[in-house]
């Protein structure tokens, strides 16, 4: 049997209506797409839907929560198409971008990463294109002192004077879907599996960039976009997976004080947050969603945002 043209990988986790919309936005039944689930230990009946309903899939269960980048990889090793496409589930494909990104490729065999354009349910255009970040990039960006920075401290890292439709080459596209030559994750390896997610995208395309491949960001091709529905589900572990991936990458790329003098300035951050929302909700300002803060950023606290201790610098690591 000839090798399809391209596999897609959908890991999934607690988030079944989203993936059976996904699986039906997917042209199931042709022979040049192969499409492989990996579940990783969902309780919702995802697994039994996915047999039952797309017999033509390939199933991939995991009687445990292997994190992002662990059942990414296990998708990626079993994939036989030349080229790789990472699915979220909560996307759903629109038109034929599928096409589009494929036509692409085979004319750029430079680009080794290919980023759809992303869009909100409502139509609206998510930001996907990133350049890599700064130290002072990873100080603000995503914390609560965001919004009162000045608006060009961050500029350049969200790629802001590019347009909304135009193809360019950027450092690293968001991981809800990303479009793979096979020769480039054959080259780098897979997604690092010290990086249980987030950040696992950013590490994996400067990785590409460093082994000579392109990263384009590909808005002819539209993907919609649900966002963050499995996170959503356990929001104290987004906030330490998050911010710990994000020291996790500033030690791989930048040396350990660095990312200790990141990890404690994040910690300081969700310290403070924690004592203002202590003071609300002794005031009784809305006590109920102050109590969840609480809950969680104390949780955030006992977690001490620490990568593996087994993480190295940027010369001892290596893709899954």
């Amino acid at each position: 049997m000839l090798n399809p043209l391209v596999s897609i990988i959908i890991l999934s986790w607690n988030v079944r209506d989203l993936l059976r919309a996904c699986l039906r936005s997917l042209p199931i039944g042709d022979s040049r797409i192969e499409i492989i689930v990996v579940d990783s230990a969902s309780t919702d009946g995802a697994p039994a839907m996915v047999q039952s309903e797309f017999p033509q899939v390939r199933l991939m269960a995991s009687a445990e929560n292997m994190g992002y980048t662990r059942g990414n990889n296990l998708g990626l090793r079993a994939a036989r198409g030349r080229y790789l496409l990472i699915l979220n589930p909560d996307t759903e494909i629109s038109g034929d971008a599928l096409a589009q990104m494929t036509a692409y490729m085979e004319a750029q065999p430079q680009v080794g990463v290919l980023g759809p354009q992303l869009l909100y349910p409502d139509g609206r255009i998510q930001s996907t294109r990133r350049r890599f970040p700064t130290f002072l990039t990873a100080l603000v960006e995503s914390t609560w002192l965001q919004p009162y920075v000045g608006r060009g401290l961050l500029d350049h890292f969200y790629a802001r004077d590019l347009r909304d439709d135009e193809i360019a080459e950027v450092d690293w596209v968001m991981g809800a879907a990303m479009f793979v030559r096979r020769q480039a994750y054959e080259q780098v390896g897979g997604l690092d599996e010290q990086f249980f997610m987030y950040s696992e995208e950013l590490d994996w395309c400067r990785r590409m960039s460093a082994a000579g491949w392109k990263v384009v960001y590909f808005p002819p091709a539209r993907i919609i976009h649900h966002q963050a529905r499995s996170a959503a589900q356990v929001p104290a572990q987004t906030h330490i997976r998050f911010n710990s991936s994000k020291v996790l990458y500033v030690r791989k790329y930048r040396g350990w004080m660095l990312a200790e003098l990141l990890r404690c300035w994040l910690l300081g951050q969700f310290a403070l947050q924690l004592i203002l929302e202590a003071a609300k909700w002794l005031l009784g300002h809305k006590r109920e969603l102050r109590a969840q803060r609480l809950n969680i950023y104390w949780q955030v606290l006992r977690s001490g945002l620490r990568p593996p201790r087994h993480a190295e610098d940027h010369g001892a690591l290596s893709g899954g």
